[in-house]
C-alpha cells in the first residue's frame, strides 16, 4: 500500500512540473526562407560554369534546406559513384548548415559520431546562404577534392551575391 501511494505521489509530482497547455501567446509556426527552383538552377549553372573553367568534370547536386534534391547535372564520363557523393555532400551541408569539409575535419579529429549518423564526410558540400540564413546547399563530386571545394565555393558565392541583389 505504501509503495502504491509513493508511485501515485511521484506521478502527481512529475505531472505538476509539466504544463500541459502551451502559452497562448507563443506562435505555433515560423516562417523560413528556402531555395526555390530558380535559385537551384542558378546555383547549378554557376557550378557548371566554374567546373568548365577548371576543366574539372563532376557531378553537381543542389538541395533545399531540408536536403531534398532540387537540381542535378553531371558531365559526361564522370565516375559512377559521383552523383551519389554529390548528393550526400549537399545534404550534409544543408542539414548541418556548414561546409561538408568541417564534417570531414571533425571525423579526422576523432568525432566519429558524424560518420555513424549517415552524414557524408567528404569535402565539396557548401551551404547556399542569403545573408546568414542557409536556404539550401550544393554538393560537387569529381576527381580532385580541391576542385570539388572550389566549384562548390564559387557557386555558393555567386548564389549569395545574386540573392542579395549583387
Amino acid at each position: 500500500m505504501i509503495k502504491k501511494f509513493a508511485a501515485v505521489l511521484a506521478i502527481a509530482t512529475v505531472g505538476a512540473w509539466i504544463d500541459p497547455a502551451p502559452a497562448a501567446t507563443a506562435p505555433l509556426t515560423q516562417s523560413v526562407s528556402t531555395l526555390n527552383r530558380a535559385g537551384a538552377q542558378f546555383a547549378l549553372q554557376a557550378a557548371m560554369h566554374s567546373a568548365t573553367q577548371l576543366g574539372a568534370p563532376c557531378a553537381i547536386a543542389v538541395v533545399d534546406r531540408e536536403g531534398s534534391l532540387m537540381a542535378f547535372d553531371r558531365f559526361d564520363n564522370v565516375r559512377a559513384g559521383s552523383p551519389d557523393l554529390a548528393l550526400g555532400k549537399a545534404r550534409t551541408s544543408a542539414l548541418l548548415e556548414r561546409p561538408s569539409e568541417e564534417t570531414e575535419n571533425n571525423i579526422n579529429s576523432g568525432r566519429t559520431a558524424f560518420a555513424t549518423a549517415g552524414f557524408m564526410a567528404l569535402r565539396g558540400g557548401m551551404p547556399l546562404k542569403i545573408g546568414d540564413t542557409v536556404v539550401g546547399a550544393i554538393g560537387v563530386a569529381g576527381i580532385k577534392k580541391e576542385n570539388d571545394v572550389r566549384i562548390a565555393t564559387d557557386a555558393a558565392a555567386a548564389f549569395s551575391k545574386e540573392a542579395m541583389g549583387h
